[in-house]
């Protein structure tokens, strides 16, 4: 009779192995959730205040859950939508026009709808990378891509995104080696969890560097539209040259508070996208229709994202504010609804921190609150202002009782 254990030895090497579920390390967000119970079992009479969070607080607009319910009920709806259908991609090819600026995208050829921008981070890997080539991806950052390079057999290069850079990647500092067999650059903007917005200048180089080492550029513009203080929306696709090596990922989730609604769009070199739309066709039957019809109405009312961005913007004014009367150099960005803060080494005639998920843990254990904590380029703690509030009183009740548990905090660097 064959043992039960035998499955331990089948799971495949991409994933861990014989090894997998026996590592004992316990990763970031696991350490977090564990420490915001310990918290709330330390103090049930203090509520626990999450700027960790990384996903939008406010429901999708009511216009967009009214197209939804409308078009839930069609008969017609119920079918496999498999690449999409044509009123999203108009839509998007719209949008991209209006809000960036950019023009003459095809509908039909250079744009194709996604069941959210993560599995298209999945699935673009199988386009391009064969065992032994190279995706360059930013660091700190979202892991995605670069876990699929890993399984399909690359290899991951990372790119550190420093403050004295003003987060954004030293091209140069790649080496010939590594350029030779590199296949994909993948950068984000603005970005996560840095909240560095990019130039137009700074795109221009990216396609200049493109073309010369014959890299196609993957741009994830999740946070594209979230801009304030008189910053304009950016597309990569806007910089001359951009659509002839690369392709734009936008979402929904963040600009248009529909997260669990899982839709985007990919967008750019028309290969590309071809290419990716037949790994697409062999991994999903698309999105649901109704969502894609609900989606092209939020698209044509870019004015949602606006007062979103408002709201975001407001709250980024005071929360930096607040940071920075405890001794942290707290700037505020230009794009998304990040704050990215140097870890201090301790607070003053207090507890000292080896790095940033030292601090991170004290801020929950000691004032519960919650932070994400990023120690792969420098020490950095990512606070959100995505924190829920019911309206404009409840936020600012929030952003007092921060101010109230920091107050009596003096950090030191």
């Amino acid at each position: 009779m064959v043992s039960a254990d035998f499955i331990q030895n089948r799971f495949a090497e991409r994933i861990g192995g014989s090894r997998f579920g026996m590592d004992n390390e316990v990763y970031k967000f696991e350490k977090i959730k564990r420490a915001k119970r310990e918290a709330l079992q330390k103090n049930p009479d203090k509520a626990l205040i999450d700027l960790g969070v990384g996903e939008p607080d406010a429901m999708a607009d009511d216009g967009v859950l009214r197209e939804l319910m409308i078009e839930c009920r069609k008969p017609e709806n119920r079918f496999y939508a498999d690449n999409g259908i044509p009123e999203f991609r108009r839509a998007a090819a719209a949008y991209m026009q209006g809000v960036f600026g950019v023009t003459g995208l095809d509908p039909e050829t250079e744009i194709n709808h996604v069941i959210g921008t993560k599995s298209a981070l999945a699935m673009l890997p199988q386009v391009l990378i064969n065992p032994g080539d190279v995706s360059i991806v930013t660091t700190p950052g979202y892991p995605v891509l670069g876990t699929h390079t890993r399984y399909l057999g690359g290899e991951v290069v990372e790119l550190p995104l420093l403050e004295e850079n003003g987060f954004l990647p030293d091209l140069h500092s790649l080496s010939e080696e590594i350029l030779k067999k590199a296949k994909l650059l993948y950068l984000n903007y603005p970005n996560n969890p840095t909240g560095a917005v990019a130039d137009g200048s700074f795109f221009e180089e990216v396609v200049r560097f493109a073309k010369e080492h014959e890299l196609i550029v993957v741009h994830d513009a999740a946070y594209a539209a979230l801009v304030f203080d008189g910053n304009q929306p950016l597309s990569f696709l806007s910089v001359p040259g951009a659509k002839d090596v690369g392709v734009e990922l936008h979402s929904l989730s963040k600009s248009f508070n529909m997260t669990g609604w899982r839709i985007g769009f990919i967008t750019g070199n028309a290969r590309l996208i071809s290419a990716f739309a037949t790994v697409k066709d062999n991994s999903d039957s698309g999105q649901f229709i109704p969502i894609q019809k609900a989606a092209a109405y939020a698209l044509a009312h870019p004015e949602i994202t606006i007062e979103t961005a408002e709201k975001y913007s407001r709250r980024h004014d005071q929360l930096s504010s607040i940071l920075q009367d405890s001794g942290l150099d707290a700037i505020k960005p230009k794009g998304s609804f990040f704050l990215y803060v140097k870890a201090p080494a301790g607070v003053e005639n207090g507890p000292t921190f080896m790095n940033a998920e030292a601090f991170s843990h004290y801020l929950i254990h000691e004032h519960s609150i919650s932070t994400v904590p990023w120690d792969d380029a420098g020490s950095y703690v990512r606070f959100s202002v995505t924190f829920e509030a019911d309206g404009p009183e409840e936020e600012q009740m929030i952003l007092n009782e921060i101010r109230d548990r920091l107050q009596s905090c003096k950090f030191v660097f």
